[in-house]
């Protein structure tokens, strides 16, 4: 695991001067997610302030768009960063895209194949001068004139990365994408026996082997420079897994740890708004199976026993965190690679 990603504040005022410095402080990527701003602007602005750093989504959220809408975006953020922009596709989850973006939502695997194949083919429309003639179940591309055709070509697709829970989401995954995104919501009996076997299945249809694809971590830390704080972060992460546990597409990742009789108790209380109710349920003990529980001078050797055996990147946060706990964290995790 020798890639260190670090996510990046959306307030674009401020956006230039922390991608200079997460790239001085030798970082890999930059990392932004689809929640409560818009993933690209903030990599938009990064692009113009860096030159070595990977510009990641982490997650966008592709049913919210169209392939042709996000294959412009995806062209133009990848020129603008020099080949250095990584497409990090999440599928999200059916009310959100139903309710929240109006958009339609039918067999999430299904779609996300496809979804990524139409990319690739306007890709090729437009990189490779291939005929446009995209004809899926669920998305139709079929006309493509010089007049829409981007010019600054030079720096071809940009890579693709997809986050994935479920089995076949994630032999979806292995199948057309470079890179799978593991959800911080994860334990290392699930990647054991649901994930890499379904990456394998991925990689013999698509004939590809591992050393091909990458495999990016977001561990969910706890950890401060007090008791106290540690306790208030072992807190909120437990708030944040209980809200997470509370899907009930997510039940198979409690049973990989027997605790798939908390789901439903979850999912009712999320009903009533309890939050905090919520993460009581989830103990010390719990929690050590899905989070990295450490002072800030461990989180590294945690982070590396628990993931370096096959993690090619990861993506670590904690508001508990100094920027000097950051960059110490990103070489101890180098030596230990």
């Amino acid at each position: 695991m020798v890639k260190v990603d670090v996510p990046i504040p959306h307030d674009l005022k401020q956006v230039g001067q922390l991608a200079r410095k997460i790239e001085t402080g030798g970082f890999a990527g930059i990392v932004t997610a689809e929640t409560n701003h818009d993933p690209f602007l903030p990599l938009a602005t990064a692009a113009q302030s860096t030159t070595r750093v990977d510009l990641i989504t982490s997650i966008a959220v592709a049913f919210a768009r169209t392939p042709m809408s996000l294959a412009y975006i995806a062209h133009d953020l990848n020129y603008a960063a020099n080949g250095r922009f990584i497409l990090g596709l999440g599928s999200q989850i059916q009310p959100h895209i139903t309710k929240r973006f109006s958009m339609p939502w039918s067999r999430p695997a299904a779609r996300m194949r496809e979804f990524i194949l139409a990319l690739r083919a306007i890709w090729c429309a437009w990189y490779e001068q291939e005929r446009l003639a995209f004809r899926g179940e669920f998305y139709r591309h079929s006309l493509m004139t010089p007049f829409f055709t981007p010019e600054n070509l030079e720096y071809g697709a940009p890579r693709v990365f997809l986050a994935a829970v479920g089995p076949l989401m994630t032999q979806v995954a292995a199948e057309v994408a470079d890179g799978l995104i593991v959800h911080p919501f994860t334990t290392l009996e699930y990647l054991r026996t649901v994930t890499f076997p379904a990456l394998e299945r991925g990689f013999e249809i698509s004939g590809r082997s591992r050393d091909q694809f990458e495999i990016s971590v977001q561990p969910l830390i706890a950890t401060g420079h007090s008791e106290k704080e540690i306790a208030s972060e072992k807190l909120a992460v437990k708030q944040q897994l209980a809200f997470y546990a509370s899907t009930p597409a997510y039940k198979q990742v409690l049973d990989s740890v027997d605790l798939g009789n908390l789901q439903e108790q979850l999912n009712t209380l999320s009903k009533q708004g309890k939050w905090v109710e919520m993460g009581e349920l989830f103990s010390d003990e719990y929690l050590n199976h899905f989070a990295v529980v450490a002072e800030p001078q461990h989180v590294a050797t945690r982070l590396h026993t628990k993931f370096g055996d096959f993690a090619d990147r990861t993506s670590i946060y904690s508001k508990k965190l100094t920027p000097q706990d950051y960059y110490a964290i990103r070489k101890k995790l180098s030596k230990l690679a």
